[in-house]
């Protein structure tokens, strides 16, 4: 935290829970963990493993070298796909440079992917709501490139042009804000009525519990700090959120981040976490508040996760 300023007296924390990592991430990074320890060294990574700098350096420092395309992967040498998963072509490049893939995309990405092939495959014009440029997104599109189209808002949804309107169907990227995705779909249903979607939600459970926690507690905040990192979408929606129901907002990496004018004369702050950022990183933001003064933390739960994700046979015991 950056100096000056005071924190009030008896200041409340409210926590919001879920938060930090969820499945995918803890099933993704413990695949890197898992190559690392069974393999010849090094081992790579294409792309950021998950969207957070402090696990992509702890796990650099462990030996994970992280490329952004396969072409600074040496042949045959282990690459780890990451969480957010790959268009079929990254996979046939694998192949043809003889790489040992370890394949740590998040398997409810991989549900969008079969969703992709199902709807382009019956002949759809499929739209993937989502944001250009994401890598989610990048390997979504790949998986039926000439069938499906992108948009990110209801303004896309105007400009949209289909082969046949009678045969349109949606998708979403797993990480974006479902009040936002619901105005976009209806949107697109408004223009397509006989549209089809997927047969559940394609943002991922625990891109929603996060957002539901931090409505729990921006509404008596009087400022929310989220941790995550800048790439990170899921923690990007969360500040949106919370700004959007008419609390300051501020997405902060680490503690470091946190700069002293924005607690200035709060006595409540909304504390969360992106699914991709480690638990660590919160405690610590709590720890520096509490070296500063008298603090109270009041969690507030919306749902309990227990789901689990087995790990690919590639790295199995």
């Amino acid at each position: 935290m950056r100096a000056g300023g005071a924190v009030a007296d008896g200041l409340i924390v409210l926590l919001a829970a879920p938060r930090s990592f969820c499945a995918g991430v803890e099933r993704a990074v413990e695949i890197v963990e898992k190559a690392l320890e069974q393999r010849a060294h090094p081992v790579y990574v294409r792309k950021q493993i998950v969207h957070n700098s402090h696990v992509v350096a702890a796990l650099e420092a462990r030996g994970a070298v992280f490329v952004d395309e396969l072409d600074e992967v040496p042949h045959g040498a282990t690459v780890v796909f990451s969480a957010h998963g790959v268009s079929p072509a990254v996979r046939a490049e694998a192949d043809r440079r003889g790489l040992a893939v370890v394949d740590a995309t998040c398997p409810l990405v991989t549900k969008v992917h079969a969703e992709a092939r199902r709807f382009a495959g019956r002949g759809d014009t499929v739209v993937l709501v989502g944001h250009a440029g994401h890598e989610e997104v990048e390997g979504t599109l790949g998986e039926a490139p000439r069938r499906t189209v992108l948009v990110a808002d209801v303004a896309g949804v105007a400009a949209l042009e289909v082969e046949d309107p009678e045969r349109v169907s949606y998708l979403t990227q797993t990480t974006l804000a479902a009040d936002e995705v619901a105005e976009v779909v209806a949107a697109l249903r408004a223009r397509f009525p006989r549209l089809r979607g997927p047969g559940s939600d394609d943002i991922c459970y625990a891109t929603t519990n996060r957002q539901e926690a931090v409505k729990a507690i921006a509404r008596d905040a009087d400022v929310v700090l989220v941790v995550g990192s800048t790439n990170s979408s899921n923690s990007q929606r969360l500040v949106e959120l919370a700004r959007r129901l008419g609390t300051p907002a501020h997405l902060i990496d680490d503690v470091r981040a946190v700069r002293a004018e924005w607690l200035a004369g709060a006595r409540v702050v909304g504390l969360s976490a992106g699914a991709s950022a480690p638990p660590r990183l919160v405690d610590e933001v709590i720890e520096v508040l509490r070296a500063r003064g008298p603090v109270t933390v009041q969690e507030r739960a919306v749902a309990a996760e227990h789901l689990q994700f087995a790990l690919p046979p590639a790295v199995r015991a």
